[in-house]
């Protein structure tokens, strides 16, 4: 699993009266960005999934493939919006998420559906650390917004690893 990452990319911010210094403001951008390019990918790799599963529990796994999908779709849109409310610029376009995800490829190859789940556990996995790691740093950089909007989908993000991992646990 690769180390969770925060990116400091670096881009020019609009003007705005948002009590937060642009230095803060140049970092937390960077992190929403970044989450934001690692959800978009869970999302669709997730989609991914629910569109090429196979196997004798087809019908369950492809209707709970897209439900996790739904609900990370919504932060797609959050995260984006966080972004320009902090006067950057979001970086939201599948080339560019693919870019910067920091998320494993899901291959083509896997369609058995216990392939399918224990490959979205490692990337669920992988997102919720990378998120926590946000969090924090949101925190530390005294941006209870984020941090709050972090909080928020790391509760999402646990609950769909718990509910993927119960199917291969016991």
């Amino acid at each position: 699993m690769k180390k969770p990452r925060v990116s400091a990319h670096h881009q020019s911010l609009y003007s705005s009266q948002i009590d937060i210094g642009e230095e803060i403001r140049q970092e937390l951008v960077g992190i929403l960005n970044q989450q934001l390019a690692d959800t978009f990918d869970l999302y669709s790799q997730t989609k991914q999934a629910h569109w090429n599963v196979k196997g004798q529990d087809f019908y369950s796994l492809h209707k709970f493939f897209d439900d996790l999908a739904e609900s990370v779709e919504d932060y797609v849109d959050t995260l984006a919006e966080r972004v320009t409310a902090l006067g950057g610029v979001a970086l939201g376009t599948v080339r560019m998420a693919a870019e910067q995800s920091t998320l494993k490829e899901f291959g083509v190859e896997i369609k058995d559906g216990m392939a399918c789940v224990k490959a979205l556990i490692e990337r669920y996995a992988a997102y919720a650390a990378s998120n926590r790691v946000a969090l924090a740093r949101a925190g530390e950089l005294g941006d209870p917004t984020s941090e709050d909007l972090f909080t928020e989908i790391s509760r999402v993000i646990d609950k769909n690893l718990y509910f993927l991992e119960s199917h291969v646990q016991g």
